[in-house]
């Protein structure tokens, strides 16, 4: 795939990006999901981190917002509407107390944690009391003056309510800030009405808070339900409000919404706590939340901690996971599963969706991708299926590469199974093998996995497999586990003895070892000593289903063809089902590191040996921990030559430096 240089791709993501960010801030009318564009301005934020030569003064991530409607007088504000960092984890969290405690070593912090509102920021200022002025954030320097419309919000009050011991908040200058937002109930509520009315119905509460505050008629703004609540609080002397908690308890004296959620915290466990409860809750809050803010809720240490660009040292802002986000299709491959499916699999660059890195997803049939339009080198849209299996939602067809080709699903197939004959009749939406029902392909599947070269299960051999699957007793290979000897005792083939004989058999390869197991699978082009190789890389078969092309690509003897077959194998909806189930039925593979005398060293056996089978030897190096291969390559220790030795090779062994040792020799190496 030929895919943009740096400054090209950093080109067309500030250009795409401005176009949603106008659409959302000055039409009031997005075309693409909230999740979509972060992703977007994420992936543009770590170029330009990377190549900071290429950053513009123009570029959506050095402002915090777009242009905005005329009609609204600009107010600067008092102090900046700062943005926060944002964290996605447990981890990221404690990085950032252990960034503090560097700057402030030896003092102790109190947390101030509260939910993150998804609305409009302002600014509601009072003068002895009284509402004077309502500010946007805007480009947190510089705001809208929306007094007229924030007057309509019939929760903010046009009067601060006078309360014992905050008599001192009623004079003078007093700066709440807040998240204009609309409540769900109020929302659903309005698009009902809308929708008996024949209107079409708002997309978000978020957007349609940002939308109405912008209009210019108060009429407007007065008929739809928007609510504010504070966050923050400010006084010309910064030292009448000593830590978050008092703000926010001096807001509701003050007569002021805010959330009931906040709570303070000594301990980041106990935050942690709060932000998995939140995480359990949220969809029951009234408003929308994507995170919590997290902060010192000692003021003066706040300030002391000072600011990093836009951001203050002193909060973060946690994000719960997104459940789309933008990636690039490196590559798409083709599955072939159980049932002879012809699986197409994209392969991209991995992301973080719904909480988990992914980094493959599903395209079900070679229609979808025409109907999708997807290619190689498009930026796709991914989301989580149920929040377990990752899909294709989309392409960006604006960040489409000139050279991107539709995706050619017949020349896939015969690029990637040459050998093989594909078909597909009637209204099936499936390419599948010619000729291969699934009742053979599992019966294929089976023979393989209790194979001498796999697990090695005694009596389950090609006549009891054909009578278990004709009977419809197993439908997938994990089922083998779950036979009984009742239910081999309703077939002929089966006595008490054979029938226990068997169901034993099975029963003792529920630990099999892990390089065993791979080989089993009877994943494409994954023979033996690749299975080891894989096993001795990732140790767990659970690390292997999670990894990448070019970590697969880093193992020896894995190229670019072995490892996209085994991306798609883990990849393929069928093989996902088959090892939930083999945990879910108890299988549990090992993984024991590989000792003994030949620990490093390489084998090539050629000609006939007299002692022993080539599969014998090979069997008698891995059992030592060397690595038997099928042809001479520059890391070969050893080439044992047997009679009728090919001259090829023995050419080949002297132009490597490759010792060659006789079957003699090699008996003693063996011990």
């Amino acid at each position: 795939m030929t895919q943009s240089q740096p400054d090209q791709r950093i080109k067309e993501l500030r250009a795409l990006i401005d176009k949603y960010s106008y659409e959302y801030h000055v039409n009031d009318s997005p075309s693409v999901d909230d999740a979509v564009y972060d992703s977007l301005f994420g992936e543009l934020k770590q170029l330009e981190a990377q190549y900071p030569e290429l950053v513009a003064s123009d570029s959506p991530t050095q402002r915090v917002g777009n242009e905005l409607k005329d009609g609204f007088q600009k107010v600067a504000h008092s102090s900046r509407m700062l943005s926060l960092n944002d964290v996605f984890d447990r981890e990221a969290v404690e990085s950032w107390v252990t960034r503090m405690d560097k700057l402030l070593p030896g003092r102790t912090h109190e947390f101030f944690v509260d939910v993150k509102m998804d609305g409009l920021a302002c600014a509601v200022i009072y003068q002895d009391g009284v509402l004077v002025q309502a500010v946007t954030r805007g480009d947190s320097y510089v705001g809208e003056d929306v007094t007229n419309n924030v007057r309509t919000i019939k929760n903010i009050p046009l009067r601060l309510h006078a309360a014992d011991g905050y008599e001192s908040f009623l004079q003078g200058r007093t700066e709440i800030r807040g998240e204009i937002v609309m409540l769900k109930k109020d929302f659903n509520a309005l698009n009902e009405k809308r929708k008996a009315a024949g209107d079409p119905a708002f997309a978000n509460p978020r957007n349609l808070a940002a939308g109405t505050i912008r209009q210019l008629d108060p009429k407007l703004v007065a008929a739809r339900p928007l609510h504010f609540r504070a966050y923050d609080l400010l006084r010309d002397d910064p030292d009448e409000i000593p830590t978050s908690m008092f703000a926010y308890e001096t807001v509701s004296a003050l007569g002021l919404t805010r959330n009931i959620e906040a709570a303070v915290y000594k301990r980041l466990s106990d935050v942690m706590k709060f932000v998995d409860y939140i995480g359990e809750v949220r969809g029951n809050l009234p408003f929308n939340t994507d995170g919590l803010v997290i902060k010192v809720n000692n003021r003066a240490q706040y300030r002391e901690l000072g600011i990093v660009g836009k951001q203050p040292r002193a909060a973060v802002a946690y994000k719960y996971a997104a459940e789309q986000a933008t990636t690039i299709v490196k590559d798409i491959v083709i599955s072939i599963g159980r049932t002879g499916a012809a699986t197409p699999v994209a392969v991209f660059d991995p992301v973080v969706v719904a909480g988990t890195t992914v980094q493959h997803a599903s395209l079900h049939n070679a229609d979808e991708i025409e109907r999708k339009d997807i290619r190689i080198g498009d930026t796709a849209v991914i989301f989580k299926a149920g929040d377990i299996i990752p899909q294709v939602e989309s392409v960006v067809k604006e960040l489409r590469p000139a050279d991107a080709k539709p995706f050619d699903y017949l020349a896939a197939l015969k690029q990637q199974y040459p050998e093989l004959e594909f078909e597909r009749t009637g209204k099936d939406v499936v390419y599948r093998v010619k000729g291969a029902s699934s009742d053979l392909m599992l019966k294929r599947s089976i023979e393989y996995y209790a194979s001498k070269g796999a697990l090695d299960i005694d009596t389950l051999g090609e006549k009891n497999v054909v009578a278990l699957v004709d009977a419809g007793l197993v439908k997938d290979t994990a089922d083998i586990y779950t036979l009984t000897v009742s239910d081999l005792l309703k077939l002929d083939r089966f006595a008490d003895i054979s029938a226990k004989k068997l169901v034993n058999a099975i029963s003792e390869k529920k630990n099999p070892p892990l390089e065993k197991f791979i080989l089993g699978l009877g994943i494409r082009h994954v023979g033996a000593q690749t299975a080891i190789d894989l096993a001795n890389t990732f140790e767990s078969v659970e690390k292997l289903q999670r990894t990448r092309i070019e970590q697969l690509e880093d193992v020896d003897g894995v190229g670019k063809v072995v490892a996209e077959s085994i991306v798609a194998w883990f990849s393929d909806p069928d093989n996902i089902a088959l090892i939930e189930k083999f945990n879910k039925v108890g299988v549990r593979p090992f993984y024991k590191k590989k000792s003994g005398k030949l620990v490093g060293q390489r084998f090539v056996v050629t000609g006939s040996l007299e002692s022993m089978s080539r599969d014998q030897a090979a069997d008698k190096i891995r059992a030592l921990g060397g690595v038997f291969q099928t042809s001479v390559a520059k890391d070969t220790t050893y080439l044992v030559a047997g009679g009728k030795v090919g001259a090829s090779k023995l050419k080949k062994a002297e132009s490597y430096g490759t010792k060659i040792i006789t079957e003699q020799e090699f008996k003693q190496l063996l011990g």
